[in-house]
């Protein structure tokens, strides 16, 4: 269960339950369609009332429509009687709290002084454009759209990002804890001489060429001369080689024939869509970690993104604890 919201003040006989959002890069997504779409034609029929007070701004009953719209639509082509009721309650408490949320981050953004110049609703309209997003630039719901959000990835930066360090201490933590993510399953290095169907020629002739070649081998024949009599495949050239591959990277016929061999040891014909191969193992390197070294701007980054959306929520419930939030709804 989400908790409630927990203003410093608040009136109201329905409890508003928490949908956090994420701040980072999420936040630039709600610039997309359903967001900046103009209210519904049938708004304005609406019986308009207050649903909420957040400081001394307050948020309408169209307003929420408004937001809310789109997914009522895909609902009501879902679900029928008391489930849709429901569904869509949940989706306005929702959807409400999340612009309690917004408003009083803009809010926030106002009393800092943070601005949002033309120039960079033009750009972002620009950049948005480019990636494919039909917007009317013409538009002031689309532009106004643009602005805030910029303005809340600006207010967040500065009350959020800007204040987040991480130490080395902790990187070297969370590879010690998160052991298994960077776990490397067991290498080989391994050769092949490859059988390939040629014209004219079935599969049980393959076979048959296959396991003439294999009992070369098992009577003592050098398996770099039999790559170089035999072999099909590209790499006959370099004896066979292959080169160094990792579990779960080949056909899973071939790594279970590489599963039961010994360093050395040569595989009997194995057979997969591409032909027929006899498989050496030239090396097997077990199971071991990537280095902290190879894995640090990584962990940097998983890390980070934790901070953040840590100290998002926290920034988040301070704006609460200390508005007045008066839900009418």
């Amino acid at each position: 269960m989400l908790p409630d919201i927990a203003p410093m003040h608040r009136r109201s006989s329905y409890p508003l339950r928490h949908v956090f959002r994420t701040a980072a890069g999420a936040l630039l997504v709600l610039l997309g369609a359903a967001f900046l779409c103009p209210p519904p034609a049938d708004a304005t029929v609406l019986a308009d009332r207050i649903v909420a007070v957040v400081n001394a701004e307050v948020i309408t009953l169209s307003e929420l429509k408004a937001e809310t719209e789109p997914a009522e639509t895909r609902l009501r082509s879902q679900y029928r009687g008391a489930d849709l009721d429901r569904r869509i309650r949940q989706i306005e408490l929702e959807t409400l709290t999340r612009m309690i949320e917004t408003k009083l981050q803009l809010q926030m953004a106002k009393t800092r002084g943070v601005e949002v110049t033309e120039d960079e609703v033009k750009s972002t309209f620009k950049e948005m454009q480019r990636q494919g997003e039909k917007l009317d630039e013409s538009n002031p719901e689309i532009r106004r759209g643009i602005r805030e959000q910029l303005l809340l990835l600006k207010i967040v930066d500065r009350e959020v990002r800007s204040t987040l360090l991480v130490s080395e201490v902790e990187l070297q933590r969370y590879y010690m804890q998160h052991q298994s993510r960077f776990l490397l399953p067991d290498e080989y290095r391994i050769s092949q001489i490859l059988f390939i169907p040629r014209s004219n020629e079935d599969r049980a002739q393959v076979r048959a060429r296959a396991q003439a070649a294999y009992a070369e081998l098992k009577n003592g024949a050098e398996f770099g001369d039999m790559v170089m009599r035999y072999s099909d495949g590209p790499e006959a050239t370099k004896g066979g080689a292959l080169g160094f591959v990792r579990q779960g990277e080949l056909l899973p016929p071939i790594e279970r024939a590489l599963a039961s061999l010994e360093v050395g040891q040569i595989s009997e014909p194995v057979e997969t869509p591409m032909g027929l191969h006899i498989l050496r193992l030239d090396e097997k390197i077990p199971p071991g970690f990537r280095p902290f070294a190879e894995v640090r701007n990584e962990i940097h980054g998983l890390v980070y993104r934790q901070k953040n959306e840590d100290g998002f929520q926290t920034w988040l419930k301070e704006l609460k604890n200390k508005a007045y939030i008066e839900v009418k709804f």
